[in-house]
């Protein structure tokens, strides 16, 4: 996977831009979803395509970008679904 960083992952806020696999994405937030201990956060990515309304998290682990991102889309505006398709490239 090729990923291009701009930025720490974890300074995106909101109105930042986000390629993934090139598609381009505007990003909403930057979440905590969990954090495992003090040293483990699960973070993500609340990513967005305005020209076809659709939502998505880029899901990640700070200290371990390439191995643990993971794609989802918002289905039926309430349950993220992960996406299978490989991450071909992320970049910001």
């Amino acid at each position: 996977m090729k990923l291009v960083q701009s930025k720490p992952i974890t300074s995106l806020k909101q109105g930042d831009k986000i390629k993934i696999n090139g598609r381009a994405f505007e990003v909403d937030a930057n979440i905590l979803l969990i954090e495992h201990n003090k040293d483990t956060k699960e973070m993500a990515l609340e990513i967005f395509d305005a020209k076809k309304d659709e939502d998505f998290q880029l899901r990640y682990f700070p200290h371990d970008l390439e191995g643990s991102f993971e794609f989802y889309e918002l289905q039926n505006g309430f349950m993220y679904t992960r996406i299978k398709d490989e991450l071909k490239s992320v970049e910001w």
